[in-house]
């Protein structure tokens, strides 16, 4: 049997945990230990008494439901919220002040382009361009449609294993690399989207003709070759002729033939009139022949 006055010690107590063992605290300031093996029994003494003595601070656990739910939570495609809730938060969605509009939005385009700096880069990769155009003796430019970047690859890789070598520029680039030289025929080819291929033998156009020939989005819009300006037909009508060598053979044996003919013509008569001098004397001898005959009988 516990008495009234060890109850009022015990509910006063103040659990303090120590190093894992629960130490009390009295109401006359004296702390003790409880052994591990009392802890529960002093704890489960003190709610008994407090249940015994305050029969209104009984605690009662609710009933609790757990309840699953089929379909998964969308976080990409929430649900629309209910009205209420989102007009609420309609209504406290903060508003920020608008950015300062810049100015250069009001200016016109001629105004806005009076002010650009030009861009050194642009002036070297121009030198680049002008020294392509110098050093090559073929230039051949192509109106380039929509292809991809792994078929662009591929016709690169043929086109450098035969000496020839593709490129791309913007327009403005051509434009200040071809201005005041006797290359600024060729600019009103660099309108639309463009690629060009450089190579320093003119030779090489039939193999670019049977290269591009399997891209059709790469059409031939013209080219230099050796410092002439040809469209188009004239290129094809180009890789058509003969080597140099060949066609430096043609060259002599026609020239020896106008030299043969010449001396040919300039023999004619004196050939001719060789000929009738020597019928004319075959005829002489037939008819002498054959008097001598009949003068032995």
């Amino acid at each position: 049997m516990v008495d009234s006055k060890t109850v009022v010690t015990i509910i006063q107590c103040n659990y303090i945990p120590i190093r894992g063992n629960l130490a009390a605290k009295t109401v006359n300031s004296h702390s003790f230990q409880f052994p591990t093996l009392y802890q529960k029994h002093y704890s489960i003494m003190s709610l008994s008494l407090i249940q015994k003595i305050l029969p209104l601070a009984k605690s009662s656990t609710p009933a609790l439901q757990s309840v699953r739910f089929k379909g998964k939570i969308n976080i990409q495609r929430p649900k629309e919220p209910h009205y209420e809730r989102a007009r609420v938060v309609a209504v406290t969605q903060p508003k920020y002040p608008e950015p300062p509009k810049a100015k250069s939005c009001f200016k016109t385009r001629a105004e806005r382009t009076q002010q650009q700096i030009e861009n050194p880069y642009n002036e070297i990769i121009a030198r680049e361009v002008r020294n392509w155009l110098d050093h090559s003796r073929l230039v051949a430019v192509f109106h380039l449609n929509s292809i991809t970047s792994d078929e662009i690859f591929r016709v690169r890789v043929q086109l450098h294993k035969q000496n020839l070598h593709l490129k791309s520029y913007g327009r403005k680039i051509i434009s200040q690399a071809v201005a005041a030289t006797r290359y600024e025929a060729i600019l009103p080819l660099f309108h639309s989207n463009h690629c060009i291929v450089f190579s320093p033998d003119q030779q090489t156009i039939g193999s670019l003709l049977r290269i591009t020939r399997k891209v059709p989005q790469m059409v031939l819009l013209g080219g230099v070759v050796e410092d002439t300006l040809l469209s188009r037909n004239e290129l094809m009508a180009y890789a058509q002729l003969p080597g140099l060598q060949a066609v430096q053979a043609q060259l002599v044996q026609t020239l020896n033939q106008a030299a043969g003919h010449l001396v040919q013509q300039m023999q004619a008569h004196q050939q001719s009139f060789v000929q009738v001098l020597d019928v004319h004397a075959k005829g002489e001898v037939k008819e002498t022949t054959p008097e001598l005959t009949e003068e032995p009988k």
